[in-house]
């Protein structure tokens, strides 16, 4: 259930399968509750793992958020959703990291929806 105290964000992972990572500014304070992602592609060759950190965090990963992208049986359109459950607080004017391992194959942007609340 959503409340009146959630706000969304969304960042672009332009390839998965290119090792790299993707930055999205923080608008106000919060919790990362939920992070949704969907795909734009498939991918071969081996699994994509995406990680998800806090500028507060550090090096940190957010506890229970990592998410695997399966290079077989996956598709465009495929929706993966994780709640975090620590290292996932944020300040405004802070950012969220978004970073893929690039170990598939294919070209495949991913979209990443945050939601915070205040």
């Amino acid at each position: 259930m959503r409340t009146l105290n959630d706000y969304f964000i969304t960042v672009r992972l332009t390839d998965i399968s290119s090792a790299g990572d993707a930055y999205v500014a923080i608008p106000d304070g919060g919790r990362v509750i939920k992070i949704h992602t969907v795909q734009e592609a498939a991918i071969t060759g081996a699994d994509a793992a995406i990680s998800f950190r806090t500028k507060q965090g550090g090096s940190t990963i957010m506890t229970g958020s990592g998410i695997t992208v399966p290079n077989v049986g996956d598709a465009a359109g495929d929706i993966r959703t994780v709640s975090p459950t620590g290292v996932n607080l944020v300040s405004e004017g802070d950012f969220i990291k978004v970073t893929t391992d690039g170990a598939s194959t294919g070209a495949c942007p991913l979209n990443c929806t945050f939601v915070i609340r205040r």
